[in-house]
């Protein structure tokens, strides 16, 4: 499988006129990035936060042919019958241009508690809602009775004509067994090269001990990276960037979080296209954002060229 390369939407997309919408993505299609993504949050440390499935929706139709990506939606606030018909609406409105990308929210306990639901049931609810999105997804009537969901005869029609990959997140042995029965690939994040090819053979073990016939697995690494010519200034703008986001002291991540020229950060990952990775999803940070596409495009070309 070649290596294909998703992007994060920039975070001033939305505060643009929408020619210059149409343009900024239209840029980001033709440096080489094959999609876009999103992350999905209600209401992230203080409150932050979009909604993957709105967002991903609108940025399908400024391109007729990047891909769009939700990377990841936090499928144990919602219940999985209306996300199935979420799917199947953009099967239809992009074909074959939809990638949905699926954790259960690891960062922010009180996120997933204000949204009503125990977090120690998070695996459970999610492992199901797969296996119902999955059935709904393929034309079955399902019916699915649980301490969490009560569905009888549910159906969604029409049958979406495209299939949507679903892609599992999650650092943990539980989130590879998820990845190995309910999806299309595994994408990990804040990890080593190492522990990533020990995450793939897993997820292969899992499927082969669950009987299940693996499909072509697609799975991907996203990190946050930081580029610029200088070093110095690439390393600061990640910085800045993660503590910003995350509210978390910078060295928590430093030692996953590739930074430097472009040449220097392809190298950092490089390995991980040794270890099985098929997909990267570039958070990229540089100390003038409206580089960021450029320098990006740089990481993508060396890594693609190895």
């Amino acid at each position: 499988m070649a290596l294909t390369f998703g992007l994060a939407t920039p975070s001033t997309l939305w505060e643009m006129e929408h020619s210059e919408r149409i343009k900024t993505v239209k840029d980001i299609a033709d440096s080489g990035f094959d999609h876009l993504f999103m992350a999905d949050h209600v209401s992230f440390r203080n409150g932050a936060g979009t909604d993957g499935f709105v967002e991903v929706a609108a940025l399908s139709q400024l391109h007729p042919s990047i891909g769009v990506m939700i990377s990841i939606y936090l499928l144990p606030l919602r219940h999985p019958l209306p996300v199935a018909r979420q799917l199947a609406s953009m099967a239809s409105i992009a074909p074959g241009r939809m990638t949905f990308g699926v954790g259960i929210g690891g960062e922010d306990r009180h996120e997933i508690e204000i949204c009503g639901v125990d977090p120690t049931t998070r695996g459970v609810r999610t492992n199901e809602s797969l296996a119902i999105i999955r059935g709904l997804m393929s034309g079955e009537t399902v019916t699915h009775q649980s301490n969490h969901f009560s569905i009888d005869e549910a159906r969604i029609r029409p049958t979406p004509q495209h299939a949507i990959p679903i892609i599992v997140g999650g650092r943990s042995n539980a989130a590879l067994k998820r990845a190995a029965l309910y999806s299309d690939g595994w994408i990990g994040l804040w990890c080593s090269s190492r522990r990533f090819a020990e995450a793939v053979a897993m997820v292969d073990n899992y499927a082969q001990e669950a009987g299940r016939t693996a499909p072509q697995w697609c799975h991907g690494y996203q990190p946050w990276v930081g580029v610029d010519a200088d070093p110095a200034k690439a390393r600061e703008a990640v910085k800045q960037g993660m503590e910003a986001f995350y509210k978390v002291p910078f060295e928590k991540f430093e030692r996953y979080t590739p930074s430097g020229t472009p040449q220097q950060v392809a190298e950092q990952l490089a390995p991980y296209i040794d270890a099985g990775c098929r997909m990267f999803n570039l958070k990229v940070c540089a100390q003038h954002p409206e580089d960021e596409v450029a320098l990006g495009a740089e990481v993508l070309k060396a890594l693609a060229t190895r």
